[in-house]
């Protein structure tokens, strides 16, 4: 568990209003936080009619993006999280002028808005590559060549909890990369934009979704 502990470290000053409850599953905070994603909803239903497209979108990150980005690296791979992304689909049909049954998939694509999990992909990921420090690759684990030796190396568990906890996700998403995304890990800017311009190519809406790709 070393490494979680290491994570939660880095982030016990920057995210001190997250809530986990006893069952370690994030719904309190997520509780907390729908009446706030539910007002910005219901501000961008009343200034639609007098705003562009374009300044919705700035609505949508000042008072919605930044809420539910807010700590995602630690409860987006929590299965309350699908909560917050049917509010993300509602908010978008907004934006976009869509029915209520009205796929959204390519209206993510087409206003380049990370749907839920697709955003957690990327805050994940930046993570990892900022903090690379606290990540072994396989290579100073094992002295075999193989293809896989510059893989981050996951440590051996098997409580599930932990399997889905940061510090594990955040390896098996990362060795789950295309590999000239992952080959850029060295220069966070590079690395940044490529990651970006997979996520909206693809607009993930799980993480089933994203690893089923990269087996292709």
């Amino acid at each position: 568990m070393h490494g979680y502990k290491k994570i939660a470290d880095v982030y016990n000053t920057k995210f001190l209003g997250l809530t986990l409850d006893n069952t370690l599953s994030w719904r309190t905070h997520i509780d907390t936080i729908i009446p706030k994603l539910s007002s910005a909803s219901f501000a961008l239903t009343v200034v639609k009619p007098f705003l562009s497209q374009d300044s919705l979108k700035m609505v949508y990150y000042s008072y919605f993006h930044s809420v539910m980005t807010y700590g995602l690296i630690f409860w987006g791979n929590s299965h309350y999280s699908n909560i917050i992304f049917r509010l993300q689909k509602r908010i978008m049909r907004i934006i976009a002028g869509i029915r209520g049954r009205d796929s959204c998939r390519e209206h993510f694509k087409k206003l380049k808005i990370l749907p839920l999990q697709s955003q957690y992909i990327l805050s994940l990921l930046l993570f990892v590559v900022d903090n690379r420090d606290y990540f072994k690759v396989n290579s100073e684990i094992h002295n075999t060549n193989t293809r896989n030796k510059l893989n981050l190396h996951p440590p051996i568990s098997n409580l599930s909890v932990y399997q889905k906890g940061t510090y594990y996700s955040g390896i098996r998403l990362f060795n789950s990369l295309p590999s000239q995304i992952k080959d850029l890990s060295h220069n966070r800017n590079q690395f940044n934009h490529a990651l970006k311009n997979f996520l909206h190519f693809h607009s993930f809406y799980t993480l089933d979704e994203y690893f089923n790709c990269n087996r292709i």
